[in-house]
């Protein structure tokens, strides 16, 4: 298998892969706002059938087409990934439906 991530091949071009994530940042900040607001999963955040799980897999891969189309970069999955964080937390359209944590919901641990 060969290795074909630009961040792997290149380490040191520190300009370049910033830029890029930069762009990827936006390109998912963009792909939010084309959306209704977005509920966060609730109980089960690692449910991979929920609406919004369903929609970062599609954007992720859709985010590396446009890497590789438009700026002829390969990112890493944790690029696509930290990227379409960093967007979530900005975005005004995604609503958190229940706070994070692994803790019971009457509060007891």
């Amino acid at each position: 298998m060969a290795i074909d991530f630009d961040l792997w091949i290149d380490p040191d071009d520190h300009d370049r892969h910033r830029s890029m994530a930069s762009a990827l940042e936006r390109y998912f900040m963009e792909r939010l706002a084309d959306y209704p607001h977005l509920r966060l999963p609730g109980p089960d955040p690692y449910d991979y059938d929920a609406p919004f799980n369903r929609l970062q897999t599609a954007l992720v891969e859709r985010a590396r087409d446009f890497c590789l189309r438009e700026h002829a970069y390969s990112p890493t999955p944790m690029q696509l990934s930290q990227a379409f964080y960093r967007a979530v937390a900005r975005s005004n359209k995604v609503i958190l439906d229940s706070p994070h944590g692994d803790s019971s919901p009457s509060g007891a641990d």
